[in-house]
């Protein structure tokens, strides 16, 4: 029988982390890094964005299979009720309602925390992406056109709201 959970991440889970993020990085243009994150950056980054936002893993059996996490929407103050929030899967477990389950998380304690707007940009074209996104209520808001150079291409991205 297949468990899973999802709880705050820790830096015990950061290799897992950057593992899952590593093809997001060096095969797509879904994330705009050029270099993946080693184990120590990822280690970071959950502390940061954990203590000031929220970093979660979702874990199925023993293994971390995904994680979501939110990060400061923009650096002026006026900003400072607003989050950025992304969500990676392992290619093996998608398609199993983990993202779901971890934005079913990660939005309410971002409500808890003071967060007002909740904000996901999206590599398009990606279209598992956009229905995830669209299914936990979020609105498409505008495409910031060719704006990133990744994979030999100019790429859109697309930006999606959800007031929290």
């Amino acid at each position: 029988m297949t468990t899973r959970a999802i709880r705050p991440a820790t830096a015990a889970d950061a290799a897992a982390c950057a593992a899952i993020y590593r093809p997001h990085v060096e095969e797509s243009w879904t994330s705009f890094e050029l270099e993946a994150p080693d184990a120590d950056e990822m280690a970071r980054r959950i502390a940061e964005y954990g203590e000031s936002h929220a970093w979660l893993v979702a874990k199925v059996d023993c293994d971390v299979a995904g994680y979501a996490y939110a990060s400061p929407h923009r650096t002026r103050a006026a900003y400072a009720s607003s989050c950025d929030v992304a969500i990676y899967i392992a290619e093996e477990h998608t398609g199993r309602g983990l993202g779901r389950a971890l934005y079913g998380s990660l939005l309410p304690r971002l409500r808890e925390k003071g967060f007002h707007a909740a904000f996901a940009g999206i590599a398009l074209p990606n279209p598992a992406s956009v229905v995830l996104h669209e299914a936990m209520g979020f609105s498409p808001v505008g495409v910031y056109r060719q704006v990133g150079w990744k994979l030999g291409a100019w790429r859109d991205v697309g930006w999606w709201q959800r007031l929290l």
